[in-house]
């Protein structure tokens, strides 16, 4: 039984989040989510409900699933979404660029081997 979930065009960049999926590669769903509620860092947002939502379609396909202990993170990415290009003004006159980078996060998740 896997279940995986997507989020798309995050604002974050994935250089930022990479860190923090890590981290919470193989855990359970449950240790996953207390850790990175426990991260005063709002760019892990997108983590948890990626997460969440990962776990509720294991949980659709697989309704005798009740506790998200059962379930672990079996794997995680986070990949590089397009890139908004964007001009700022700088110092005697110039045009400096500005690059705002997205992300694509893929979560999958399956049942534990009892």
């Amino acid at each position: 039984m896997v279940a995986r979930a997507v989020s798309k065009y995050i604002r974050v960049s994935p250089y930022k989040l990479r860190p923090y999926a890590d981290v919470i590669r193989g855990y359970s769903v449950q240790k996953a989510y207390a850790w990175l509620k426990t991260c005063a860092v709002k760019r892990t947002d997108p983590l948890i409900k990626t997460l969440v939502s990962a776990y509720a379609n294991a949980k659709f396909k697989n309704p005798e699933l009740d506790s998200m202990d059962k379930v672990f993170v079996k794997e995680i990415r986070v990949d590089q979404g397009p890139i908004v290009r964007y001009f700022k003004p700088a110092a005697m006159g110039r045009a400096a660029p500005q690059r705002k980078r997205m992300s694509h996060i893929l979560i999958v998740v399956d049942k534990k081997q009892s």
